[in-house]
This record gives C-alpha cells, sequence and structure tokens, in this order.
C-alpha cells in the first residue's frame, strides 16, 4: 500500500497517443514496484520469531520492522519536493542498490537499536525508488495506456504483500533469520537490474513555473479542509492495517492457533482478493463518487474485525481477508480524491499524502503495540475500529471546490 499512485495516474490520462510494448511495461511495472516494496511487510511474516531472537516484547518487535514507515514518510516529502530536477533513471537505480545494503546488514544487527536504524534506512530507500518510478511512469504513459499502467502498479502492490511475506517466512523456515535478509538484498539488486535495463535515461518534466516555494504550497495544500481530510484519511487507514497485521501473527502463532512459521507464510493468501478488489476501486469512484466509495470500503473492513476474535482459523482469515479488501480499496479511492483536489502543486501533495500514510502505519504500530501488549488482542482490535471510525467521519469532507475539479 502506497499513497502516490494517483499522481502518476493523473499525470498519464493527461497524455496522448499510444506507446508501444503495453504488455511489456506493465510487467515492469509490477516487478519493479514488486522488488521495490517487498523488504516493507515481508517481515512481518517473521515477527515472532524476530520477538523471540531479540528477547523483546511484540510491542517492541512490532515497532522495529515498521520503523521502516519513518523513513519512507520523510522520503515522501524530500521526494516529492525535489522530484522535477531528479533524473528518474539514476535516482530510482541509486535508491535500489542503497537498499541492499540495510536489508543485508538487518541480518548481523546486534541488538533492536540497529535493527530499528537499519529499518528506517530501507524506508527512505524504499520510498525513494517506488516514487520516483511513478513519477517516471506517469510522464511517459498516454491516456490509453494509464489504466494498464494502474492496474499493474497495484498487482505489484499487492504481490509484495503475499509473496514478500510467504517467501520470507519459507526462507527463514529453511535457511534461517541472516539468510532471509541476504535474499531479500539479492531480491533489490535484481530490481536495479531490471531497471537498468528496462528503464530509458529522460530528463524530468517540471512542473508549470510557479512563485510558490515548496514550503508555500505545502501550507496551501494544509489550508484546504478536503486534502487535510485526505491526509489524515491516510493516516487512518494505514493505522489500522498495519496495526492488523502486525499483530495478528502473534496471534495466528499461539493457542488456540498454533501456526507454524511456514502455515504463517501460507496464511497471507488473504490478501489475493484484494489483487481483483482494488482494481474496481476507479469505477466505483466514478460511479457512486468518492465518499461512498471510502465509506464502502471502510465498513468491509470493519465487518472483518469482529471476525479476527474468533478461536477458528476460517473466520480469523476471513476476517483478514475482510480488512485488506476494504483498507486498499478506500486507499486507492484516498489517493484519486487527493490528486483531484490539489490542483496545483500535486507532486509535493502527493509527497505530504505519503508522509501522512506512513506516519499512521508507524503510530499504529507504536500505539496498537502497547494495547496488545497491556490489555491483549481485543483491546488492539478496538484501537483498529476507532481508526476506522475517525476515517469514515473524516470522509465527510471529501468535496471538491470548484477551482479543484468538479464535485466529488
Amino acid at each position: 500500500m502506497t499513497g502516490i499512485s494517483t499522481q502518476m495516474k493523473s499525470e498519464a490520462m493527461e497524455m496522448h497517443g499510444h506507446s508501444p510494448g503495453v504488455v511489456l511495461r506493465s510487467l515492469v511495472i509490477g516487478l519493479t514496484a514488486y522488488l521495490t516494496v517487498v523488504d516493507l511487510f515481508a517481515t512481518q511474516a517473521i515477527l515472532p520469531s524476530l520477538t523471540r531472537y531479540y528477547n523483546v516484547t511484540p510491542a517492541a518487535m512490532g515497532f522495529a520492522v515498521n520503523a521502516s514507515t519513518m523513513g519512507m514518510a520523510v522520503a515522501g516529502l524530500v521526494v516529492g519536493f525535489l522530484s522535477p530536477h531528479i533524473d528518474r533513471r539514476f535516482g530510482i537505480l541509486l535508491s535500489l542498490v542503497l537498499l541492499a545494503i540495510p536489508t543485508a546488514l538487518l541480518a548481523s544487527a546486534p541488538d533492536l537499536t540497529v535493527f530499528t536504524i537499519l529499518r528506517i534506512a530501507q524506508g527512505l530507500c524504499m520510498a525513494s525508488a517506488f516514487a520516483l518510478t511513478l513519477a517516471y511512469l506517469g510522464e511517459q504513459c498516454n491516456q490509453m495506456d494509464a489504466g494498464g499502467a494502474f492496474a499493474a502498479y497495484i498487482t505489484g502492490n499487492v504481490a509484495s504483500n503475499l509473496i514478500g511475506r510467504l517467501v520470507s517466512a519459507a526462507v527463514v523456515d529453511t535457511l534461517g533469520l541472516a539468510s532471509n535478509f541476504y535474499f531479500f538484498a539479492l531480491l533489490n539488486l535484481a530490481g536495479a537490474v531490471l531497471v537498468y535495463f528496462t528503464i530509458q535515461r529522460v530528463k524530468p518534466m517540471h512542473a508549470m513555473p510557479t512563485v510558490q516555494s515548496p514550503f508555500a504550497a505545502t501550507l496551501d495544500h494544509w489550508r484546504n479542509p478536503a486534502l487535510r481530510s485526505a491526509f489524515a484519511i491516510g493516516f487512518c487507514i494505514l493505522f489500522a492495517f498495519i496495526g492488523t497485521f502486525t499483530f495478528v501473527n502473534f496471534v495466528l502463532v499461539r493457542a488456540p492457533l498454533s501456526l507454524g512459521r511456514m502455515d504463517l507464510g501460507f496464511v497471507y493468501f488473504v490478501f489475493a482478493p484484494s489483487v481483483v478488489t482494488t482494481l474496481f476501486a476507479g469505477k466505483a469512484v466514478a460511479r457512486f463518487g468518492t465518499r461512498p466509495a471510502i465509506w464502502g470500503a471502510l465498513a468491509v473492513a470493519a465487518l472483518g474485525l469482529p471476525l479476527l476474535l474468533s478461536s477458528h482459523l476460517p473466520e480469523v482469515l476471513t476476517g483478514m481477508v475482510l480488512v485488506g479488501v476494504g483498507t486498499f480499496f478506500a486507499q486507492a479511492c484516498a489517493t484519486g480524491f487527493v490528486g483531484q483536489a490539489a490542483s496545483d502543486n500535486r507532486g509535493i501533495a502527493s509527497g505530504t499524502y505519503l508522509a501522512c500514510y506512513f506516519l499512521g502505519g508507524l503510530v499504529g504500530s507504536a500505539v496498537l503495540g502497547q494495547l496488545f501488549d497491556r490489555l491483549g488482542w481485543t483491546a488492539c482490535v478496538a484501537g483498529v475500529g476507532v481508526s476506522l471510525a475517525i476515517a469514515a467521519l473524516l470522509t465527510a469532507r471529501l468535496a471538491l471546490t470548484r477551482s479543484a475539479g468538479s464535485p466529488a
């Protein structure tokens, strides 16, 4: 899940003509997305193993693993500000090569502090590479190709949640914790090789001349009530997503469910339905409007929360499916709204949304981790529910002004 997809989509829809190699380009988009952000959530599948290895509480380990979102929040802002001046190909290559360094060093992290710092470094590199990749695609894809590019992005993003967790669990179960991080470092380098041979060197498309500084543009976005609400909704969405899919791992390995490491990896096929449902987010917004689409998605996620408290695995898995489908769908709708509501400086608006989104993940891992440690899984799920409820209330404020476009 990431908050910059709509910048790519909205910019692409403004282009004209038809670019060749659509199938190959879609494959490259999906693979690049997968190889770039696969580190973000794959480590969640081995949280119980890491907790035992470092001999810490679930809350402490959950915060350390999700510290990558701190780096992604910072990188989202920086890349949003500097994107018009960065060479796309060089920036993506450098980010992916550098990403392999902290990933490999995680194999020998001596304590939780070093582990956390390395995860932050991973987040910086991941967000930089992904933001620049989508900026490149937004500039190169034309109107006819935009839908396929967006679909490929969503597929690669969801696949990183699904396959990354499965692979991580399999590698740890077979070769151990250290080998897991070396393996994922190789995946990062494979992403760099893919980019080297597939992305052309092109000059970034500079934004329209403006007298506003990035700081002034950011302040203008925050003064817009609808954008401000969208930023907060992004915060709440990842707050809920991280809280659910971080700490449910500890529930799954404990009695009465008592799943093994490989079983825990296979559990994350719960993300497979999201590959299909998220692709309909754009159509849902076009037919029903932004607010009803987000309300519906949040309601689906909320329906899954009571099932997460069950002692029966099928019900828990169903709850995970519903939360995944609802949060991914709401995320796609919210990012689409940001692209429409920001009439100027859309790159900065997308970067600000991305920063708020990933900050929500970091805060969610900290706050819900404490609830999980002190009060248990039921309190953690209740915290997720509160976050979804706040997002639903904020959705009522998502209305476009006349200067930004037609009503949502």
